[in-house]
Formats: C-alpha cells, sequence, structure tokens
C-alpha cells in the first residue's frame, strides 16, 4: 500500500500533533489553560469534519486516510478523556470515560476482525454511532471548559451529555456486536 500524503491525509496528522499540544496546555498553570484547551479540541473537530469533506469533494479518499482518520479520532478522545478524570478525579467521571474507551477499543478490534473475513461493511459506521460521536464531542468540549457560562452550568451540563454519549455508546456496541455475530452465525 503506497501511503499519499494529501490535504485530507494532512488535516489528519495536524489533529494527531494537537493531542500532546493539548495535554500540554492542560497542564499549564495558566488561568485559561481550559479555554485554550477547548479550542484546541474544537480545531480537531474542525479538522476532521475538514478532512472528510475533502477527502470525498475532492476524491483524495486513500487507504491510509480511511485507517488514519478514525486512529486520530480515538486518540484525542481517549487521552482526553484520561486527562479529565486525572483533573475530576471521581467515579461519575471515570465511569462513562471507561465505557466509551471500552467500547472504541472493543468496535475497533471488531472492525478489524470482521475485515479479515471480508465483512467489513457488517460494522461500518452507523447515524447511531454519529449520535454518539456528536454527543461526545460536545460533552468533552464542555468538561475541558468547565466554567459557567452565561449562568448554565457548563460542566453538569458536560457530565450529562458525557452520561448520555456513554449510553449511546453501550447501544450501539450492541448493535454492533449483534450485526457480526449474526453474520459469524450464518457463516459457522
Amino acid at each position: 500500500m503506497k501511503i499519499e500524503f494529501n490535504l485530507p491525509t494532512n488535516l489528519t496528522l495536524l489533529r494527531i500533533a494537537l493531542i500532546p499540544l493539548l495535554a500540554v496546555v492542560f497542564y499549564l498553570p495558566w488561568q485559561n489553560a481550559n479555554v485554550a484547551c477547548m479550542f484546541i479540541f474544537l480545531a480537531a473537530g474542525i479538522t476532521d469534519w475538514l478532512d472528510g469533506y475533502f477527502a470525498r469533494k475532492m476524491q483524495l479518499e486513500t487507504p491510509f486516510g480511511a485507517f488514519l482518520d478514525p486512529v486520530a479520532d480515538k486518540l484525542m478522545v481517549a487521552i482526553v478523556l484520561v486527562l479529565l478524570v486525572q483533573q475530576q478525579a471521581s467515579a461519575a467521571l471515570a465511569i462513562p470515560a471507561a465505557i466509551i474507551i471500552g467500547r472504541e477499543i472493543t468496535i475497533a478490534s471488531l472492525r478489524e476482525w470482521m475485515a479479515e473475513i471480508g465483512q467489513q461493511a457488517t460494522v461500518k459506521v452507523s447515524q447511531l454511532g454519529k449520535w454518539k460521536t456528536s454527543a461526545q464531542m460536545l460533552a468533552i468540549g464542555m468538561l475541558l471548559y468547565r466554567e459557567d457560562l452565561l449562568g448554565i452550568p457548563i460542566n453538569y451540563c458536560g457530565y450529562t451529555l458525557l452520561y448520555i454519549a456513554a449510553i449511546l455508546t453501550l447501544w450501539s456496541m450492541i448493535s454492533y456486536l449483534k450485526a457480526a455475530f449474526s453474520v459469524l452465525s450464518e457463516n459457522n
């Protein structure tokens, strides 16, 4: 497989490069570090949308880009969730974070296995997965920001959305596992 570095792939690589930047800023003893982290996370989200848009619009989809894009997403989410759990250490945050990270590992492994047996379409991204991702990204952005805004308890809203994301995460994981097991049952 030839690795092509085109605009969408470079945007994905930028998203990966933003991860250590976010981690460094997260630990800076600076009053506005939380706001800067939220904006770095937002920039990563924008690159995620842009790389997909340009890949489709300019017909620049490549096998390497298709591999790298979800890896970048999962790295960003897992690392930021770990940072947040360390910062706001509580079971209330650790449980949904563990559910989300555990699901990502499970589904990534399932997709790899299904691809090996020629059934990757069985576990392609669903609408439910997109809703999960939206709730998760909004929750993480709010948890990074943390402060009340115009009287709205942003951190509490972030927790609430993270629980919604965790429920959607479990629901989508069960859907993917059911689809995979039905295919595997048919093949046996």
